[in-house]
């Protein structure tokens, strides 16, 4: 079975990628998705405070601003939060991956923003690295999420650099166009890895 890696700085449309991919049978674990469901695990949950000596937890329910101000106000402080997480999320992604091949699939993906930072780029086939120009990301996150530019900014300079990832990619789908241009390039993209990504 292929595993094929997603990944792509914020607001470049990896998830929509992912989608696409979806439509073509392909499964996708959202590693994203997996983390937020361990943080509200009540162990996760105690483990986090003792760590960080913060509660992103207001009568019950998990205070994403604050957890995500927290993590992208310094590189330690995602650090700490990631040790506790990433090892986590491997071992249900391994779990999954093992599932999907047991039952017949010919390949399967993993969607991350921090793909390669959290150590997973060994554990993919090949690697898509979705990339869009500075200026469209700032725009699509800024209205996806309300925020500020400032905001936008600040979270996208937290991260590892697109143009690291982009280097590093097997496969760039550039996503500055319409949806049906890149609904094409990922079917493209997808055709070239089964026949070559073994």
């Amino acid at each position: 079975m292929i595993r094929i890696g997603i990944t792509g700085g914020i607001g470049c449309g990896k998830s929509r990628v992912a989608d696409l991919l979806r439509s073509e049978g392909v499964p996708v674990f959202d590693c994203d998705a997996e983390a937020r469901n361990i943080v509200l695990s009540p162990a996760m949950s105690e483990n986090l405070q003792l760590v960080t000596g913060k509660n992103f937890f207001k009568a019950g329910t998990l205070q994403k601003e604050l957890l995500a101000e927290y993590l992208f106000a310094s590189e330690e402080n995602a650090e700490k939060v990631n040790s506790l997480i990433h090892p986590e999320v491997h071992r249900i992604y391994d779990g999954w991956c093992q599932k999907q091949e047991s039952s017949g699939c010919k390949a399967c993906a993993v969607e991350s923003a921090i793909l390669i930072e959290a150590g997973m780029r060994a554990g993919v086939d090949c690697l898509i690295v979705v990339d869009a120009p500075l200026q469209l990301r700032v725009e699509r996150v800024m209205a996806r999420d309300n925020v500020s530019k400032d905001k936008v900014m600040a979270r996208i300079n937290s991260q590892m650099s697109q143009s690291d990832k982009v280097r590093l990619a097997d496969y760039v789908i550039p996503n500055d166009a319409d949806e049906a241009s890149l609904a094409m390039k990922t079917d493209a993209v997808l055709r070239l890895i089964m026949k070559t990504c073994k």
